[in-house]
């Protein structure tokens, strides 16, 4: 496995790609709307920033996310050729899965995230390309 991006909640993601394009040199690489959200992947070279922007009225993890903490790292995605493998590994390594099989995440990715409760409180993310 490898890094493949950081996920960001914010209120904002057109003046957080505005500001990361300028201080980081991370040109936005694709967007969409997907699942209440507007997402917008901002490229490091070696990875990405995911930039979650809730929709008006949207519902769901992100939206909580923000009423709860604030603006700011939601989570850290590892990319994976095998996403069921991978899944397979963590379950035996006694991590607490929220997703128990992948699901459809953005660009056309397949996902699945691990419980923070068994990963030092980081939401970890498998991602299959």
């Amino acid at each position: 496995m490898q890094f493949d991006h950081a996920g960001v909640a914010t209120d904002d993601a057109d003046g957080l790609a505005t500001l990361y394009e300028t201080a980081f040199d991370a040109p936005v690489a694709h967007e969409e709307t997907f699942d209440g959200l507007r997402v917008v992947f901002l490229d490091l070279g070696n990875g990405y920033f995911e930039l979650l922007e809730p929709l008006p009225d949207a519902e769901g993890a992100i939206p909580s996310y923000l009423d709860r903490h604030g603006p700011g790292l939601h989570h850290v995605a590892l990319a994976t050729e095998d996403i069921e493998g991978a899944l397979a590994d963590a379950r035996a390594a006694g991590v607490d899965l929220i997703d128990e099989s992948p699901r459809p995440g953005a660009w056309g990715h397949e996902v699945a995230f691990c419980h923070p409760n068994s990963t030092g409180g980081v939401l970890v993310e498998f991602v299959e390309h």
